[in-house]
């Protein structure tokens, strides 16, 4: 081999890894079970101004009060915005999680389902880069899946409330453009949080050829999770789940903003994302695919 197919073999395979992220992340947007549950998640925000708007009458702010529902329920009406929060704290503990559960749990296990495993072994990037293009294509889609949400809480919000500037948790009064870069960060936060059960997922994947059964298997782990961070007994288990500090994104609306939970919320993601991400990897690189 010449000295140049030496040198161009790295650029072969750095093209060949981003054309199978683009390859990857075009399958899983059009495909039909993942189109049908992002649908699900834009329609959460917008089911919920609708309900609040039918509750207020004529869209005019309601007085405070509490009641159930997601939290920043009763501040949907006296400011459009609010509506992207809720609908975030509402979709944050099931739906959100179940959409990127099932699509981490089926991007190894659905190949291997699929017999196409195999041929794209064959590819000159490798088990690693492959491993890590998967994994990278589903962070993206945790950024899109929460994007839809937020988008269409935004969109609902500003057509069925008014909209303008808006009070932090701290009662402290922020502009529009402000609020509007919180809603951003937020959702980024909200994305970031889903990495570690992403790369749970992943793990999940790479330990059965069956699609289905990944999928299956990895929404078991999130209610499993769930139930015990929910049980009073077992608060000492609560702070090493990943579903535990979630909601931590709420401080990001006080004034100013408490950083303390959000940074460990994002210490125990990566702390996932290091332990099942290196688990897919050792297994993944060692399994023997027939298929």
């Amino acid at each position: 081999m010449s000295r140049a197919d030496l040198t161009a073999a790295p650029e072969r395979r750095a093209l060949w890894t981003f054309g199978l992220l683009g390859s990857e992340l075009t399958t899983v947007l059009r495909r039909g079970r993942t189109l049908a549950l992002l649908g699900v998640l834009a329609a959460v925000p917008v089911l919920i101004g609708i309900a609040v708007r039918i509750e207020t009458g004529d869209g005019s702010p309601a007085g405070p009060g509490g009641g159930g529902g997601p939290a920043f329920l009763s501040q949907v009406s006296h400011n459009g915005l609010f509506l992207v929060f809720a609908a975030l704290s509402a979709t944050l503990p099931v739906f959100l999680p179940l959409t990127v559960g099932v699509v981490a749990g089926d991007s190894v296990a659905g190949e291997a389902s699929a017999g196409t495993l195999r041929y794209l072994l064959v590819a000159p990037a490798g088990r690693s880069r492959l491993l890590l293009t998967k994994y990278t294509s589903v962070l993206v889609f945790c950024l899109v899946a929460t994007l839809v949400v937020a988008v269409s809480g935004l969109v609902a919000g500003a057509l069925l409330f008014p909209v303008g500037e808006m009070t932090t948790i701290s009662g402290t009064r922020i502009g529009l453009g402000e609020g509007l870069s919180r809603a951003g960060l937020i959702a980024l936060v909200v994305a970031v949080s889903l990495s570690g059960f992403a790369a749970l997922g992943l793990f999940v994947s790479t330990l059965t050829d069956s699609g289905i059964a990944a999928m299956a298997a990895t929404v078991g782990v999130l209610i499993t999770a769930q139930i015990v961070d929910g049980i009073p007994q077992l608060d000492a288990v609560g702070p090493y789940l990943f579903p535990h500090l979630w909601m931590s994104f709420t401080d990001l609306l006080r004034a100013p903003v408490y950083w303390d939970e959000i940074v460990r919320n994002l210490g125990v993601q990566a702390v996932y994302v290091a332990v099942f991400g290196s688990a897919a990897w050792a297994r993944f690189t060692t399994k023997d695919i027939t298929v």
